[in-house]
């Protein structure tokens, strides 16, 4: 990638990190790079194209509800979660996306840059195995603007993740 390119990102640079993800990376002793970009990342799509990798290798970190408590599943960008087998993963009578307000008040961060860990509140998380399918991820930082890259092994264990099939078929 050029640096003339208009989504050259301005720099590896952990300052990048919403301070609240800064802060988690620093506890769990992790040394990643924070790559920031002028135009937003806030998709999956807008992630792979900014960072010129495969759409599968962007981790989505959704938020759902599971009978009114927040939940975090881990997806690739590639795909998408069946609702249906997060329920019956979770034991749940229903699961549901919730507004943006409970996204910001579970994690501490908006809908388009929630990292995978450093969370305000301690949630379940649900790695769906897909993510494995690469040697390396990309993730939100903690804003819309900053993504990093990290082993999915290691990304999964840092989130305290369970390991899952929650991915919808294709039909």
């Amino acid at each position: 990638m050029s640096t003339s390119d208009t989504n050259a990102p301005t720099g590896p640079d952990s300052a990048a990190a919403h301070p609240r993800f800064a802060e988690a990376l620093r506890r769990l002793g992790l040394d990643v790079e924070i790559r920031r970009f002028p135009e937003a990342t806030r998709t999956a799509a807008e992630a792979a194209a900014a960072v010129g990798c495969e759409l599968s290798e962007i981790v989505k970190s959704l938020v759902f509800e599971a009978d009114g408590v927040p939940v975090l599943v881990l997806m690739d960008g590639s795909s998408r979660v069946d609702m249906e087998l997060v329920r019956r993963e979770l034991r749940a009578t229903k699961v549901r996306r919730p507004g943006a307000d409970v996204v910001r008040e579970a994690t501490g961060y908006a809908i388009g840059g929630v990292p995978p860990f450093g969370h305000r509140t301690r949630t379940r998380v649900l790695a769906d195995r897909g993510l494995l399918a690469h040697e390396v991820v990309w993730a939100a930082a903690g804003t819309p603007y900053t993504v990093f890259p990290l082993n999915p092994r290691t990304l999964i264990e840092h989130a305290g993740g369970t390991m899952v099939d929650v991915r919808e078929q294709a039909t």
